[in-house]
């Protein structure tokens, strides 16, 4: 079986250098894009209290998931191997460990938005979580 590569995508361009990186360096594995959608993120607005505004919001998030699936697979030779696509509802950080030990990842490679200083304080690090707390190899490209 061949090397399995987990690929957290968002719409950042450092998502798009990831997937370019594994393409390149790692041209017979398998690419599994995840996207996280992260619930903290509809808000707590009035209108997020109502039920259909949450339904009407996660299917928005599942349709912007794939149109950047196709975005990102559009830019890469997928001839010589597969790519899957898997979403995911949580926090990020959470999901990508936890999917990366569940699902036979070889090694998770993953953009880095290079926040630095106060930002990086007040923000946090996906990729820095992700990098202390996984059981697998983990590369960050900037």
């Amino acid at each position: 079986m061949g090397k399995r590569i987990l690929v957290p995508v968002d719409s950042s361009e450092q998502a798009k250098e990831a997937c370019e990186f594994v393409r390149s360096e790692f041209p017979e594995a398998t690419i599994v894009l995840l996207h996280v959608i992260n619930p903290t993120e509809a808000g707590y607005s009035a209108q997020a209290s109502i039920p259909s505004f949450s339904e009407e919001w996660y299917e928005q998030q599942q349709a912007t998931a794939e149109q950047l699936f196709d975005e990102l697979i559009g830019g890469l030779d997928t001839t010589e191997t597969g790519v899957e696509r898997v979403v995911e509802v949580g926090r990020p950080t959470n999901v990508i460990v936890d999917y990366a030990d569940d699902h036979d990842i070889d090694q998770v490679v993953m953009g880095s938005h290079g926040r630095s200083g106060v930002s990086r304080i007040l923000l946090g690090s996906v990729a820095e979580t992700v990098v202390r707390r996984a059981s697998v190899p983990v590369t960050v490209a900037r």
